[in-house]
């Protein structure tokens, strides 16, 4: 028998795979690291325009931070003991939270969605997409202006429901940016595979309108 004719074939599909899992998951999480020290910088410049005292300013950041804080626990999985996440109006206003000039509904942010259940996955999911929204908001769009206004609607579309982020008040919009970062592409995966919607941007003069259409027995998934 010729032995040179044989050779040994190793299957490495599943290292290759387990590799580029962790790649995904290094890149993710240096893209978030990252988003989180500008959103700190952000919300200091923030509190400093309204603050009237040293003291006052050290108390709306660190309320701010808090916020901050428990909203991106709304980014990471959760647990099986905490079952359904929350209602979809609760869980946007706990996101934006620390980013208003003073309370959910009041300030310059304004939710208004109807009242229905968010289950654990899909909360996961969602928390992502508007967290991503709202770090770009804060960085470039209307949210890192003084006059920046966002307002966060919804309406039903047979079965399903579309989320309406609407900017007004910021940075005028020159052409068609291009959306090639990490965190565009994440934003985009997350809501085709973890949501199975759609994502749409409109880049209107005025601002920035993004609508994210969503099957509405997935809010429940």
């Amino acid at each position: 028998m010729d032995r040179a004719k044989f050779g040994i074939f190793l299957d490495v599909t599943g290292r290759k795979q387990a590799q580029e899992g962790s790649e995904l998951l290094a890149g993710e999480m240096s893209h978030r690291v990252k988003n989180l020290l500008a959103i700190a910088a952000s919300l200091t410049h923030l509190t400093g325009r309204s603050a009237k005292s040293v003291e006052q300013m050290t108390g709306d950041l660190t309320q701010r931070l808090s916020a901050l804080g428990r909203a991106h626990d709304l980014v990471r999985p959760l647990s099986s003991e905490q079952g359904t996440a929350a209602l979809l109006g609760d869980l946007l206003s706990i996101l934006l939270a620390p980013y208003d000039e003073t309370a959910a509904f009041s300030g310059r942010i304004r939710v208004a969605v109807p009242r229905m259940g968010v289950g654990e996955r899909t909360a996961t999911a969602m928390a992502m997409v508007i967290h991503e929204l709202a770090t770009n908001s804060v960085k470039y769009g209307a949210l890192s202006y003084e006059t920046g206004f966002l307002h966060l609607s919804s309406k039903l579309d047979g079965d399903h429901i579309c989320l309406i982020w609407a900017e007004t008040g910021g940075p005028v919009i020159v052409g068609t940016p291009l959306l090639e970062g990490f965190g565009s592409q994440l934003t985009e995966r997350t809501v085709r595979s973890q949501l199975g919607g759609e994502l749409s941007y409109d880049w209107q003069e005025s601002g920035l309108v993004v609508v994210v259409r969503v099957p509405v027995d997935r809010l429940a998934a």
